[in-house]
């Protein structure tokens, strides 16, 4: 039976990160030069994701930091698929595209992964540097770009939503690349998922002000080619539109000004062990795992100590945000590099 929460959302998304590095250090993000102690192994991965799979998870989403860098990837990916047959019906991946060439786009196929994001958050050399926090942008807008077309020779097909494009937008930072990303996302028959700027962590310099909208962002790209709404699957973090000159979709994330808390259905489980119940959550309320990963522990213990964790879930902070931020009663947040987006 699914694991419910106080608010009687079932448990069905598991995103586990794999690491806290990233080669590129974009500045809504701001991931630590170093992993966190105690990173978990492979072993310790696969009785995560077992145990979340028995208390109803379906889709299994691999973060980062840039999951890209581990190097059991392509390994722990084998080792999940049998728990398809356990009700697991989707492996995932989100990565910045720098390092997917051709062969690991393969091997990543081959292993079973059935979708990937890539991220880039600009057309040109300088918005991709400014937001990637890196000197030189051609480089990494040359790899990415080359990296789409890798996913999609190794089989990960846009039109049936196996590849899609990330691209956070901030306000007075790359709000100006808003359509020349949609056109880029239309040439290349990939799906776009404009990401408004969020407040996780406390690195960022987070303000309200620097959020350009859903409906902001859909207005810009709805005077270049008009879209058409589509309604929102329960569930799903993506509010899509269609174009109606048949050229693909695109799709918003809106969790500052239009929250999905309602029917939120994620756990989120560090590189090294701490489940959390919500993006925004406070740095010291996730569950350390890791006392029930030890060899001699019961797989019993794990699944019963993630489904008391989500069964006493009762966040809904993107709902609560304004008053938060007014009261001043937000607690120190864990930051998103850890928590993997």
């Amino acid at each position: 039976m699914t694991q419910l929460d106080q608010h009687c959302r079932p448990i069905g998304v598991l995103r586990l990160s794999l690491t806290a590095l990233c080669n590129l250090a974009c500045p809504y993000c701001l991931p630590d030069s170093k992993e966190p102690l105690g990173l978990i192994n492979l072993e310790q991965r696969l009785k995560i994701v077992k145990a979340a799979v028995e208390l109803g998870v379906h889709s299994l989403r691999l973060t980062g930091g840039e999951p890209l860098l581990n190097p059991d990837l392509e390994e722990l990916i084998t080792a999940i698929n049998p728990l398809r047959n356990q009700g697991l019906s989707d492996i995932a991946l989100t990565s910045n595209g720098f390092l997917l060439n051709g062969e690991r786009a393969h091997r990543l196929r081959k292993a079973g992964l059935n979708r990937i994001s890539l991220s880039l958050d600009g057309t040109t050399a300088d918005s991709v540097a400014r937001m990637a926090g890196i000197k030189h942008g051609e480089l990494h807008l040359a790899q990415v770009l080359a990296a789409i077309g890798h996913a999609r020779s190794a089989g990960f097909d846009p039109a049936k939503g196996d590849l899609k494009l990330n691209a956070v937008i901030e306000k007075g930072k790359n709000d100006n690349q808003l359509l020349p990303l949609a056109e880029l996302a239309r040439n290349e028959g990939i799906e776009l998922r404009l990401i408004e700027y969020m407040d996780v962590g406390n690195r960022n310099g987070w303000q309200p002000e620097a959020v350009l909208t859903s409906a902001e962002m859909i207005a810009v790209i709805n005077k270049q080619w008009t879209l058409e709404p589509i309604k929102r699957k329960s569930a799903t973090t993506a509010k899509r539109w269609k174009y109606t000159d048949s050229k693909g979709y695109l799709a918003t994330i809106a969790s500052i000004s239009e929250p999905f808390c309602g029917d939120c259905n994620r756990l989120r489980v560090t590189a090294n062990g701490i489940a959390y119940t919500c993006l925004f959550a406070s740095q010291n309320s996730g569950l350390d795992l890791r006392d029930y990963l030890q060899a001699n522990s019961c797989s019993g213990d794990l699944k019963e100590a993630i489904g008391k964790l989500w069964g006493n879930r009762s966040d809904r902070y993107s709902e609560q945000r304004e008053q938060q931020l007014k009261s001043g009663s937000r607690k120190a947040p864990a930051e998103m590099a850890l928590l993997g987006g």
